[in-house]
C-alpha cells in the first residue's frame, strides 16, 4: 500500500509542477486559482510522501517520489507546454525510469 501511496504523491508533484505552469501564462483570478491549485497540489503530495515514508527508507522514497515527479512533469510539459521531445531528452527519460523500477525492485 505504500509504494501505491507513494506513486499518488509523485502524481500529485507533476499535478502542482503542472498549475505552477498554467500559473505563469494567465493574469488575475486565473492566475490565483492556478496558484491555489499549485498550493493544494503540494500540500497533498507532501502529505501523501510523508505517509509512505512510515513504511518505506527514505532515500528509497524520496528518489522515487521525485523520480515520478520528474518524468510527469517532462511528459506534462512536452505535451500542454510544447516543450521539445527530443530524442536525448526522451531517452533519459526513459532511464531515469528504469532507475525508479530498479528501486522498487531492490527495496
Amino acid at each position: 500500500m505504500s509504494w501505491i501511496i507513494l506513486i499518488f504523491a509523485g502524481l500529485f508533484e507533476t499535478t502542482f509542477a503542472f498549475c505552477l505552469g498554467k500559473a505563469r501564462e494567465v493574469s488575475g483570478t486565473e492566475q490565483i486559482l492556478w496558484y491555489g491549485g499549485f498550493l493544494i497540489s503540494l500540500i497533498i503530495s507532501m502529505v501523501l510522501l510523508i505517509k509512505a515514508t512510515q513504511n518505506l527508507p527514505i532515500g528509497t522514497a524520496y528518489a522515487v517520489w521525485t523520480g515520478i515527479g520528474a518524468v510527469g512533469t517532462v511528459v506534462v510539459g512536452i505535451i500542454f507546454f510544447k516543450e521539445p521531445a527530443s530524442f536525448w531528452r526522451i531517452f533519459f527519460i526513459f532511464t531515469l525510469i528504469a532507475s525508479i523500477i530498479g528501486l522498487k525492485i531492490t527495496h
